[in-house]
């Protein structure tokens, strides 16, 4: 599993320890009930300082040095294929809004450590914007992955055909838009995920502000009318969101549904509700028995704009 770990005290300011501390925890979980290697990516001298002080000594993780512009590597980083080929996209900072100096360097970067090639496609696209089952299907948003600020003209079968030939999708599921003040245009892993073939995740609203409770219940609406790439109808689940959670003017893109799937544990991100959270938690084990479900506060992670989905990538072994 590769992961991010904040390096940049001008982007995360007063949230630059927090969010270091928050990251050790993801990568301990990871390591150890979650059974990976974890190689996290840290850049300059200060961040890796700060990072063998947090890891040093915990077995599983590998401390690497890298160039990138922050740490969201799910959309910065390639999408490994079950081929061994990975596949690489360019990146424009979530449509022009955060353009960093070396972001479009790890996918490069990535690839060549693992060793798979690296598939270098032509069109914009972030690993978060898409969600896939493994057997042809990929469920992503109108509002992010045709937006004219990535793929300027791109129809849902323009996307589709480029799709199908970069990552093997036989059928695309199109959402409409995604949690309000997302910068990332309403990126799906926040909205809703694949736990099993034919099996997807939404939100259901928790609490009376809930500021997405229209959308999470009409996205679960669509999904129940969806079939997947082997013809079968969805079933959609539903997790309790975060509620409302402040942000910059507003409610934060926080979502339960940013949850990463290691080998042993899924991990959910935990916000201000604590009631909240817990419900996500059993709910998530109730969709993995097979993991064991790990909460974990990402508070501070949060201030970047994403969570733990968007700053890992699984590489398969």
């Amino acid at each position: 599993m590769w992961l991010g770990f904040p390096s940049h005290a001008d982007l995360w300011r007063e949230n630059l320890e927090g969010a270091q501390d928050e990251v050790a925890a993801l990568a301990r979980a990871l390591a150890g009930p979650g059974e990976e290697r974890v190689r996290l990516m840290v850049c300059g001298d200060d961040a890796e300082a700060a990072a063998r002080a947090r890891l040093g000594d915990v077995a599983g993780v590998e401390i690497v040095r890298a160039l990138f512009g922050d740490i969201w590597v799910r959309d910065t980083g390639p999408i490994f294929r079950s081929d061994g080929r990975a596949a690489g996209f360019r990146f424009n900072g979530w449509g022009g809004k955060y353009e960093l100096e070396g972001d479009d360097q790890v996918a490069a970067q990535i690839a060549a450590a693992s060793g798979a090639p690296l598939d270098a496609n032509g069109f914009i696209l972030e690993g978060g914007a898409v969600e896939h089952d493994g057997l042809g299907t990929l469920l992503t948003t109108r509002q992010c992955v045709l937006n004219a600020n990535r793929n300027a003209g791109w129809t849902e079968d323009a996307a589709g055909a480029a799709l199908g030939k970069a990552l093997g999708a036989r059928k695309v599921l199109w959402l409409g838009d995604g949690l309000r003040n997302d910068h990332t245009d309403g990126h799906v892993d926040n909205l809703a995920r694949f736990v099993a073939p034919g099996v997807v995740a939404c939100p259901i609203a928790w609490g009376k502000a809930d500021p997405n409770a229209n959308l999470y219940d009409q996205t679960a609406r669509d999904l129940s009318q969806m079939t997947d790439a082997r013809g079968g109808q969805l079933q959609v689940m539903r997790i309790p969101s975060p509620g409302w959670i402040d942000g910059d003017g507003g409610p934060a893109p926080a979502s339960h549904m940013n949850f990463i799937i290691a080998n042993g544990a899924v991990i959910v991100p935990l916000y201000d509700d604590a009631r909240a959270g817990a419900f996500a938690v059993d709910a998530v084990q109730s969709l993995f028995p097979e993991r064991k479900a790990i909460g974990l506060p990402s508070t501070a992670i949060l201030t970047g704009g994403g969570s733990f989905h968007c700053i890992t990538q699984q590489e398969p072994a």
